[in-house]
């Protein structure tokens, strides 16, 4: 039997870079993360890819069909293996936490080989603008030290390689300082690593997102950094990524409950896996929006669609400012490209939609749970647990699939048995 190659993920979220891995034929040992409804999540999926492996996804379809507003994942839980729903760790990893965490994952490992480690630590602490906006307050911030977790990981299960995946604000984090003792630190457990930049457009997503992937591998081994091919990338959101969902007004559609497809699906779709085997998706719910907002929309797409220009929040008549600060973030309502690459999802999407406004005068409203899932390439047989906000948190804090496989794949190229 061919042999399997193992992972941890840390500080999982709702699973983008662990699915892309699982996509490229890994198999996840744990996840370990802090977020309670980012967990459910997670159980969800794990319980979806052991029923897939077991011939028994007509199981998955019914949960999906089934499902009522409120209700958790536990009906689908107990449908698998205890160990598969346990193999997902409700922990924030600390001192105090660590001892546990470590007894944890040593149960599920085994006599297992931890071939990866992958995730990155929360990226608030590194962004670009919550420095800007509290510089003080984010050097103090504990979750610059996260790593440091990350590296008693790397002693404790030696795997042969490792993924440290994070916002391009780690490069600049206290001048340059931070990245070097990541880098010591990395150095002092043996590993040699190397990164880079990458823009998920690049690499078949339709979102212009850059993130920071640091890649690291025992010094003895002969491995070295997984170079992904640039793509051309000629596809669009409104044509190639939304255009098979129902229309939206908003405030409608369910947490629960299935959606059927208005058409089949378009090339960069079964291209992306994004559409499934199944014949309906979930979560095409959009939010409620007060009036206001509404026109603010409209004034939005409008000056988008006819000259491709932004809205700047100064600009508008004085009754639609309802914002005090009107000195910076003048961008805060901002359409999705419908003919190109979307701008960054992030984790703000959860506290509105004004980010995110779709990009057509007959659906006034922000994207809904699915759409912005979509940019995010997951898959639409992703179900996120919890509410609607839960959800949006989860999807803004996740690494597109499509790239997360990407980078597994590469690395696995690199494997060969008996390394």
């Amino acid at each position: 039997m061919a042999y399997v190659l193992n992972f941890i993920d840390l500080f999982a979220g709702a699973g983008g870079l662990s699915e892309g891995f699982i996509r490229a034929g890994f198999a996840p040992i744990a996840h370990i993360e802090m977020n309670k409804y980012a967990c459910d999540t997670l159980r969800s999926r794990m319980a979806y890819h052991y029923l897939i492996q077991h011939n028994r996804s007509e199981e998955y379809v019914k949960y999906l069909r089934e499902k009522q507003e409120g209700e958790g994942g536990q009906k689908l839980w107990l449908t698998v293996p205890e160990e598969i729903i346990d193999s997902v760790i409700n922990k924030e990893i600390s001192d105090e936490t660590l001892p546990e965490i470590f007894v944890k994952v040593d149960k599920l490992k085994g006599d297992k080989q931890v071939d990866l480690v992958i995730g990155g630590p929360p990226c608030q602490a590194y962004s670009l603008v919550g420095r800007a906006r509290d510089p003080e307050n984010m050097k103090k911030d504990p979750r610059n030290f996260l790593y440091k977790y990350y590296l008693q990981f790397l002693k404790r299960y030696e795997p042969k390689m490792f993924v440290f995946e994070n916002v391009p604000g780690i490069l600049s984090a206290q001048n340059g300082i931070h990245l070097e003792n990541i880098k010591k630190g990395i150095d002092k457990a043996g590993y040699e690593i190397e990164l880079r930049k990458l823009k998920a457009s690049d690499y078949g997503v339709l979102q212009n997102r850059e993130r920071v992937i640091i890649v690291g591998w025992k010094k003895d081994l002969n491995l070295k950094y997984p170079e992904l091919e640039k793509e051309k990338n000629p596809y669009k959101i409104l044509p190639d990524l939304f255009s098979d969902l129902p229309e939206r007004q908003q405030g409608e559609g369910s947490l629960t409950g299935i959606v059927q497809y208005e058409t089949s699906a378009t090339k960069y779709l079964k291209q992306s896996k994004i559409r499934t085997e199944l014949d309906f998706t979930t979560q095409h719910i959009a939010r409620p929006h007060n009036l206001v907002d509404l026109e603010i929309y409209k004034r939005a797409i409008k000056l988008w669609l006819e000259k491709r220009e932004r809205l700047n929040y100064a600009s508008l008549p004085s009754e639609l400012q309802k914002h005090n600060n009107k000195q910076s973030f003048l961008n805060r309502f901002q359409v999705v490209n419908h003919d190109g690459c979307c701008h960054t999802v992030v984790a703000h999407i959860a506290m509105d939609g004004h980010y995110y406004i779709y990009p057509s005068l007959k659906q006034i409203r922000s994207i809904t749970i699915r759409e912005a899932a979509r940019i995010q390439a997951f898959p639409d047989d992703y179900y996120f647990e919890g509410s609607r906000t839960a959800a949006f948190k989860q999807i803004g804090n996740a690494v597109p699939v499509v790239l997360a496989e990407k980078i597994a794949d590469k690395i696995k190229e690199q494997f060969a048995y008996g390394l």
